[in-house]
């Protein structure tokens, strides 16, 4: 296990390196120009100057290699430097946002907290309610409970964000008043009162997202448990006397595990990068709604940085998954 661990974190460099160049090359084509948003007052030897200023006015080979040598060294010592007082990286030229002028990861690491408690959280809930229910809906196959699920699933599946993120406001917020409508990511936690204020404006985001998930999770888990219940293990556990309990949440949902395994382990990159359409419903200032806004603002150094950020996140958590099938699975060998 140690070797193959060892193996895929060496593969995976050229993987991102080829990763990091297509996500270049895409940018470099997209349409869009920075200094569209420059006023037209402004002379063209001056946005001219401005251009050069971001590097726009070097090869797009430069350019890449620039971004390379920020993020892969400057950025690692930017953090060291942080977190020992150390002065590796002064002078050096870091990842600048076009937009904000100021570097990208700074931006980035301030709207972290704010994705990580409302989606983070919405992840957790929806994995602690989703796998009892396809545990359950899958050992009590088509029962009012089977019913009553699947029924919900279809809903969570059905209902986009943006519809079902306007409905609980205009329920909960307007209508009822319990809420707040709008995520307010100034608030500050220093006493029991501002916490059951977070835990409040938490709620509605939470809510509908931990539905959408819920409802993936909870259908991948209840086909997996179908499939292995059927399987001859299981009768021939049952048959050497085994109680129910051991052989369903014992052998059964250890086999089950396998294949939501993959799904966990690759939807938890969406939790650093945030929940677009939830976001924007509910103002919560995360990295979902940077990246849009950088979009919208032609922003590419953090267009750039920000889905390079998932890239390796996806290729890190899909080394996980690889590495807990071993250990859910003791026939999985990877000699």
């Amino acid at each position: 296990m140690l070797t193959f661990t060892i193996r895929r974190l060496v593969l995976s460099v050229p993987t991102l390196l080829f990763i990091s160049l297509v996500i270049f090359l895409l940018l470099e084509l997209a349409p869009g120009d920075p200094m569209a948003q420059v006023p037209l007052t402004v002379p063209p030897e001056v946005k001219e100057k401005m251009r050069e200023a971001l590097g726009l006015g070097q090869p797009a080979p430069i350019r890449f290699w620039k971004w390379l040598v920020q993020f892969f060294w400057i950025e690692p010592q930017v953090l060291i430097d942080h977190y020992f007082g150390t002065t590796f990286s002064q002078g050096d030229l870091r990842v600048i946002s076009w937009q904000t002028r100021s570097p990208v990861m700074d931006i980035v690491i301030q709207r972290m907290p704010q994705t990580l408690w409302v989606v983070g959280t919405a992840y957790v809930v929806a994995i602690l309610i989703a796998l009892p229910i396809g545990i359950y809906s899958a050992y009590r196959q088509y029962s009012w409970f089977d019913q009553l699920g699947t029924f919900v699933s279809m809903v969570g599946f059905s209902v986009p964000p943006f519809f079902s993120g306007v409905l609980v406001i205009v329920i909960f917020s307007v209508q009822l008043g319990w809420f707040p409508s709008i995520y307010d990511t100034t608030h500050v936690v220093d006493s029991w009162d501002s916490f059951v204020y977070q835990m409040k404006q938490m709620i509605m985001p939470v809510m509908v997202l931990a539905l959408q998930i819920t409802a993936q999770l909870s259908r991948f888990m209840r086909a997996s448990m179908l499939d292995n219940l059927n399987q001859d293990y299981v009768r021939t556990a049952r048959a050497k006397g085994l109680s129910e309990y051991v052989v369903v949440m014992v052998h059964v949902l250890r086999n089950s595990m396998i294949p939501v395994v993959t799904v966990i382990a690759l939807g938890i990159p969406s939790i650093f990068g945030g929940a677009i359409i939830t976001e924007q419903v509910f103002k919560v200032n995360g990295i979902g709604q940077l990246l849009i806004g950088a979009i919208q603002a032609n922003d590419l150094p953090m267009v750039q940085t920000l889905t390079f950020i998932f890239a390796i996140l996806i290729v890190l958590f899909n080394l996980i998954a690889d590495v807990l099938y071993g250990i859910l699975d003791p026939r999985i060998r990877y000699d």
